[in-house]
Formats: C-alpha cells, sequence, structure tokens
C-alpha cells in the first residue's frame, strides 16, 4: 500500500504580510471560537482588529516571520534519509495548507496518508481541527484515500526522554537544584475542557511523566511547576497562568519548557524567550532560561520513524 506522511501544524506567517491571514483563519476556526458563524465572523473582526498591529510588531522582532515553516523542513529532511515515501508539511492557518500535499498525493495514487500531529497531546482546538481540514480538503478533491492519525504521544517513554533531553541541554554548566523547572502548555478556555476536551488532563500526565523521569535519574530541581500561557481576553483560562507565575516569584532562577510544542514558533521564541523574559528581568530574576522545542532533534526523528514504521509493518500483516 502506498502511503504519505503528513506532519500537521497550526503554522506560522513566512512574512509580515501573512500575519493577518493567520489570524482570520485561525479564528474562523469553529474549534478556536465555538459559536454560531455569525457571532464568531462578529467576535473575530473584534480580535483581529485589537490585535493585528502588535501581532505584526511581535513578527517583525522575530526578523518578520515565524521559525516554524523552516524548522519543520529540517525535520522533513532528516526523516527523508529514513523513511521510505513522500513527507509533507501541512499547516492549519497558513501555507502549505493540505490541499497542495493533497493533489499531489492523489495525482501520485497514494493509498494512505499517515497523519502525524506536532502536538503531543489531543485537543479539539489543534488536532481535531487539522485532521477535520485534512478530510474536507479529500472530499472538495474527491480523493478517498484511508487516514491514519498517529495517537498522541505525550506520555511515550522515548518522548519523555526526548523532552528531558531538551530541559538538560537548556541547564548545561548549572546546578538543577537551583532552579524551579517550569512546564509552560498552551492555555485553553475553561469552556472547551469542560465540553470535554482531554488536553488538560494528557498535559498534566505529561508532567507527571516528566517529573517520574527526572525523579528516578537523580536529577533535582528546586521545584516542578506546570503552567499556562498565552492567555486572550478576559474569561475564564486554564492556570495557573504563567505570567502571573513569574510576576509573583517565589523563586528567581527558572527554566522553561514548551509542552505542547515541538516545533519552536512566536509562542516560544517571542512569548517566552522575549516577552516574558522582560517581566523576569524588570523584577530581577537571578536567572531566566528558555529550553528550545524537539525541533530536528534526533531522538524527535527517532520518535516519528519509529511510529511510522511500526504503523508500516501492522499494515503489511494486515494485508498478509
Amino acid at each position: 500500500m502506498s502511503q504519505a506522511l503528513l506532519l500537521l501544524n497550526m503554522g506560522g506567517p513566512s512574512n509580515v504580510e501573512e500575519v493577518e491571514l493567520f489570524l482570520r483563519n485561525m479564528f474562523a476556526d469553529k474549534n478556536i471560537l465555538v459559536m454560531n458563524p455569525y457571532m464568531r465572523k462578529f467576535v473575530s473582526t473584534i480580535i483581529i482588529n485589537k490585535r493585528l498591529e502588535e501581532a505584526k510588531e511581535n513578527y517583525t522582532q522575530l526578523g518578520g516571520k515565524s521559525p516554524l515553516l523552516e524548522l519543520t523542513y529540517a525535520l522533513i529532511s532528516k526523516l527523508k534519509k529514513r523513511l521510505e515515501m513522500p513527507i509533507y508539511p501541512v499547516m492549519r492557518y497558513v501555507p502549505p495548507f493540505g490541499d497542495i500535499a493533497l493533489k499531489k498525493c492523489k495525482e501520485d495514487g497514494i493509498k494512505e496518508l499517515i497523519l502525524f500531529p506536532m502536538y503531543p497531546q489531543y485537543s479539539t482546538t489543534t488536532i481535531r481541527s487539522s485532521v477535520e481540514d485534512i478530510e474536507h480538503r479529500c472530499e472538495l478533491l474527491h480523493y478517498s484515500p484511508k487516514i491514519t492519525v498517529v495517537d498522541p504521544y505525550y506520555d511515550n517513554y522515548d518522548y519523555i526522554a526526548a523532552s528531558c533531553e531538551k530541559i538538560m541541554a537548556a541547564m548545561e554548566g548549572k546546578e538543577t537544584k537551583l532552579y524551579d523547572l517550569l512546564l509552560s502548555a498552551h492555555g485553553l478556555p475553561r469552556s472547551i475542557i469542560q465540553a470535554g476536551d482531554p488536553y488538560q488532563n494528557q498535559v498534566e500526565a505529561n508532567v507527571s511523566a516528566i517529573k517520574i523521569y527526572l525523579h528516578e535519574r537523580g536529577i533535582k530541581f528546586h521545584d516542578i511547576k506546570l503552567v499556562y500561557q498565552s492567555k486572550v481576553g478576559n474569561g475564564e483560562w486554564l492556570e495557573p497562568n504563567l505570567v502571573d507565575v513569574l510576576r509573583n516569584p517565589t523563586h528567581r532562577k527558572v527554566v522553561i519548557f514548551p509542552l505542547a510544542f515541538t516545533i519552536d514558533n512566536s509562542e516560544t521564541l517571542f512569548e517566552l524567550d522575549i516577552e516574558h523574559r522582560q517581566i523576569a528581568q524588570k523584577i530581577k530574576y537571578d536567572d531566566y532560561i528558555v529550553a528550545s522545542c524537539m525541533n530536528d532533534s534526533d531522538l524527535f526523528v527517532d520518535i516519528i520513524v519509529t511510529r511510522i514504521k511500526g504503523m508500516g509493518s501492522a499494515n503489511d500483516t494486515a494485508e498478509i
């Protein structure tokens, strides 16, 4: 059976002009703003008008674009050396959109699409949104491949090991027990969690697994805390909010690991490493460190390859 691998992510603007497209597509997503279409359009317009210029300025500080797509291509370059199948980046809110990969897959006679979400934990706002987008675009193209979605890997042992590798790389030359480890997950409104989204439970399980892994290796931090970032608006969101934790320090040496992203983007490189660093500097933290995401790390490449090859073996057995 011919297969192709699609790496699913939200995407990031490749230039400042794409910032508005990114925001418009994100807030038009029914999984992001859960309300009727007319109210969604009204609310999204208000949000975009309020945030657009600030968002453009943020990306300007990152060099005029998100690093996400470039980092994804670096990961794909490594994957292509180990997987004998086409591999495509598929972004939800900015190019390259799914139809680019899907048209090529249809032309090439690909019978199965393996969807690998670049989100470790499941959420309706991320994985379900991206999978539904693929299904919808397939329908528009009259393309009916088998679609296989790789399960969330937030508690996968190898993924936890890879996460801790990134944390310890950021701590090189530092004494861990002098630092608080802040495991920062992207926040969500409580209303989405209360509607049945499993994200919070999976994030908490992810944190628990990291704590166990570090404990078993005798790696001690002053404290390990789960925090949530990127709150928008005045509604009730998952807590504790990272900004509140930073502004009310109980300890002034911290290392932050982005828990809900596998590829660095504006939420990690701008929000965590620039915007929140300024908070820490104003309050006179002794040290403020941000660990990088998985990006194209060899351990993350191993995880993806193992998952995909394992699925391939199962398919071969089923066909026999």
